[in-house]
């Protein structure tokens, strides 16, 4: 069993951050884009939070976020990540980094060859970087489309400076192949174990988690 880490993204109900904190989850995201059927708000949030145990990462995943909802958002509960999904700039990941003085994962969106450029951008100045598909030209979602780019372009890329988390179109049946293509440490996964969009399978998240471990 190798150590990769898993993030169930996400999440609304109780009983799914139970299924994921319990299956061995090693982040779990709060998705706070209001267009996305996964939104929760930032007190909702706050309660699913409540019980999840010591050592497992709260992530919130914003796009775009202005302060003002990122203040909310941190004043509502004690989060260990923030998750930029959408263009933010270099400099607006270093103003996020300063004003709430916690890790930032910064989302590069991936097509082509070309795009993994960004990855060596960012890596100035975020924590930790989130590789996954880049959205449809017109999708209302940045992320969380079920869509998976080719993997084929991660491969030997395994060292980058800071860690990063392979996403996209990952599900229980793909991401060991997934993982053995790309070398990624870390996968995370928000439409692959759900039963409808924004609902989550506590089932499809254990049988995820297992895969990638």
């Amino acid at each position: 069993m190798t150590d990769v880490a898993v993030k169930i993204c996400g999440l609304t109900a109780p009983d799914h951050v139970r299924a994921a904190a319990d299956a061995g989850a090693r982040y779990l995201g709060f998705n706070f884009f209001p267009k996305s059927p996964r939104y929760a708000s930032p007190e909702q949030a706050a309660a699913l939070m409540a019980p999840v145990p010591v050592g497992v990462a709260k992530v919130a995943l914003v796009v775009n976020a202005s302060d003002d909802l990122l203040d909310s958002i941190t004043g509502a509960a004690p989060f260990d990540m923030l998750q930029l999904h959408g263009g933010e700039s270099i400099q607006r990941v270093r103003e996020v980094k300063a004003r709430y003085g916690l890790p930032v994962m910064k989302v590069i969106s991936v097509a082509e060859a070309q795009d993994l450029a960004a990855i060596d951008v960012f890596s100035e100045v975020a924590d930790q970087l989130l590789i996954d598909a880049k959205a449809p030209k017109g999708a209302i979602l940045p992320g969380g489309n079920g869509l998976a780019f080719d993997w084929r372009l991660l491969a030997g890329r395994k060292y980058w400076r800071r860690p990063w988390m392979l996403a996209g179109g990952l599900n229980p049946g793909n991401v060991t192949e997934a993982i053995r293509m790309t070398g990624a440490q870390q996968v995370d996964v928000a439409s692959g174990v759900e039963s409808a969009p924004g609902v989550k399978d506590a089932e499809l998240i254990r049988s995820f988690i297992d895969a990638a471990k």
